[in-house]
């Protein structure tokens, strides 16, 4: 079993920064395309970045695209999400996701991901 652990989140001001992280146990790490989603309150999970096994292939909401950077450390179990210059249509709850390989994967789609953290809230004021 694979658990996802989230931590970071906090309160912040507009054009502020943020680094959040999730770890994970239970598995090899490396066998597993990671991901962020978000879901913010009356709105459906949409997805935020995706990173493959290695860290070298990455991929962005268009809404995130140039403020925020999604890395991996397979040595630490350990998935981060740096935003940079965070508005407040960023607050949300982010949500860490592990998809393992062999199966059907897109990587903006929930359902490729078997694994869910708790989530970790991300308030950002104007």
């Amino acid at each position: 079993q694979v658990e996802l652990v989230e931590s970071g989140g906090g309160p912040v001001q507009a054009g502020d920064s943020l680094k959040v992280s999730c770890v994970q146990s239970g598995r090899t790490f490396s066998r597993y395309y990671m991901a962020w989603f978000r879901e913010a309150p009356g709105k459906e999970r949409e997805f935020v970045a995706a990173i493959g096994y290695s860290g070298s292939t990455t991929e962005y909401a268009d809404s995130v695209k140039g403020r925020f950077t999604i890395s991996r450390d397979n040595a630490k179990n350990t998935v981060y999400l740096k935003m940079n210059d965070l508005k407040p249509e960023d607050a949300a709850v982010y949500y860490c996701a592990a998809a393992a390989g062999g199966h059907q994967y897109t990587h903006f789609d929930p359902n490729s991901y078997q694994y869910w953290g708790q989530g970790t809230q991300v308030t950002v004021s104007s």
